[in-house]
């Protein structure tokens, strides 16, 4: 009869891996986390301030009269900021 081999693995072969850095820094932390609020931020006040039409923040001659010449743009503004603070995250220890 025929012997089986063993498959086990070799302890030494693997390597161990070094963590080379600490946590990170509180301004990494602030950054990353006023990027996601700034992003969401950005959203509100177009939906709530700059698109409407009972507010007349948006209208021609007001204060987010800019904002709301953005249109669509607006979206991708709010959007993109919060996407680069998540992104962020996977940096974070």
């Amino acid at each position: 009869m025929r012997k089986k081999t063993d498959y086990t693995i070799n302890p030494a072969t693997r390597t161990p891996v070094k963590v080379k850095a600490g946590p990170s820094g509180v301004v990494y932390q602030t950054v990353m986390f006023g990027f996601m609020l700034v992003g969401l931020a950005w959203l509100l006040v177009y939906y709530l301030g700059a698109s409407s039409t009972t507010s007349g923040f948006g209208q021609e001659g007001k204060f987010l009269h800019w904002m709301n010449q953005l249109g669509s743009w607006n979206l991708l503004i709010g959007f993109g900021l919060g996407v680069i603070g998540l992104l962020m995250t996977m940096g974070w220890r």
